[in-house]
């Protein structure tokens, strides 16, 4: 009689007991030896095939009942480890391994259901890495008893970059309005970067900043109601010149300062960190809205950010000489972070509180800019991009599209930053 030695089966070598009886065979019938032949290279339908015509034939039915018995075990044994491989894959961050895998396993007829959710969890794999969109995570500094800033994972997706032609305070330089499409998730500071979280880095490195290297720095000058240069300014400080609290978000610092802290901080999380580039920051800013304002096409109707409102009074019970209308969101210079509500994207004081540094070269139109949400960077460019909203900012200034251009070195009591990580993929 017929008898089959066991077997390697898939890519995790598995070895399988012998996988026909000999006493319920009819080995005499050459398609059902050609079944289990086809059965043993893993091409169960072909297999299943040969059994009825084996039938077809003549061939004994309890014999072929048993091969086509044995051909379904050996099908949802080899799918089993199949499912087992593939999850493996998606949990160690390799999409391509997966997608073979997903082939062998629709070959093998698993249920469509299953081949959805295993394309999804491929597709998100191949996005946002191990995350999912609107995640909030952490990356633990090395050696150290601290966590770098908290990240929000944003989704992929598109939107109008810049201003309309006929949206009221526009400027040239936010033109021409052009499509951007964010292909792959990254990751964004859920918050700005804080004073505390600026201190790690300083106390870790002994970083100078650019306004303590020259000795002076922008201030708040509530006797004359101006934002004036100053002797003795630092990232310590706050607004006025005073102590800041340690939940504020860090300023007086430059383009460079922030790129020092966003090297820092990716050695000592082994994570790829780096500033906004101008598009991500618009369209994280923006979160799935093309008004005029982050909220909407009108003034705001309830507190949304800290902004420039004639309702806010200055130290010495100053108003501002232009604001927004009916507004008061009870700040006359920056908040604590994170005392807003939160965009759609889980993102904080992205329209307000301070304005931000973004990686991008200043450019004076978006003619030729990327159409891919990178940055736009031109070797030895003095100046790069700020946005976003401030404490100060007027409802011109607060429009979704509104850009500054500042000098590298150049720090403001406006101004800090927040930071982007790229999000690892195979």
């Amino acid at each position: 009689m017929y008898c089959v030695l066991p077997t390697l089966i898939g890519l995790a070598l598995f070895v399988s007991p012998p996988i026909w009886s000999s006493q319920d065979i009819d080995s005499d019938h050459p398609r059902l030896l050609e079944a289990i032949s086809l059965a043993e290279g893993q091409d169960y339908e072909r297999a299943l095939e040969r059994v009825e015509l084996a039938r077809l034939e003549g061939a004994d039915s309890s014999s072929a009942a048993a091969i086509e018995r044995r051909i379904a075990e050996l099908k949802a044994d080899q799918v089993a480890i199949k499912n087992k491989q593939i999850k493996e894959a998606i949990e160690n961050q390799a999409p391509l391994q997966a997608r073979e895998i997903l082939v062998q396993l629709v070959a093998l007829g698993i249920a469509q259901d299953q081949v959805v959710a295993y394309r999804k969890a491929i597709d998100n794999l191949e996005r946002y890495g191990a995350y999912a969109p609107g995640q909030v995570i952490t990356d633990p500094l090395l050696a150290a008893d601290h966590s770098g800033p908290e990240l929000v994972v944003i989704p992929e997706g598109q939107f109008m970059m810049g201003s309309s032609t006929n949206e009221s305070g526009r400027a040239d330089h936010e033109g021409p309005r052009h499509r951007v499409v964010i292909i792959g998730g990254f990751a964004l500071g859920r918050f700005e970067v804080t004073v505390e979280e600026f201190a790690l880095f300083v106390e870790d490195t002994g970083h100078r900043t650019d306004a303590e290297r020259t000795g002076r720095g922008k201030v708040y000058d509530p006797r004359t109601r101006r934002i004036t240069d100053q002797p003795g300014v630092n990232w310590r400080l706050d607004y006025q010149g005073k102590r800041a609290n340690q939940d504020a978000p860090v300023i007086h610092v430059s383009w460079r300062d922030a790129h020092a802290y966003i090297d820092w901080l990716s050695k000592k999380t082994n994570q790829s960190y780096r500033l906004p580039s101008e598009a991500e920051f618009e369209y994280a800013l923006r979160a799935g809205s093309q008004w005029a304002y982050p909220w909407g096409a009108e003034m705001p109707s309830e507190v949304v950010e800290n902004l420039a409102g004639d309702g806010d009074r200055s130290p010495t019970q100053a108003r501002w000489s232009v604001s927004f209308p009916d507004y008061e969101d009870g700040y006359w210079g920056p908040a604590s972070v994170g005392q807003f509500k939160a965009n759609a994207f889980g993102l904080f004081d992205m329209g307000g509180n301070v304005m931000e540094w973004t990686q991008d070269c200043w450019h004076d139109s978006y003619v030729r800019a990327p159409a891919d949400g990178s940055a736009w960077v031109n070797r030895g460019c003095r100046q790069h991009v700020v946005r976003g909203g401030s404490w100060a900012s007027t409802p011109v200034l607060a429009r979704s599209a509104h850009r500054l251009a500042m000098v590298a070195t150049e720090s403001d009591v406006r101004v800090g930053f927040r930071v982007a990580r790229d999000l690892s993929r195979e």
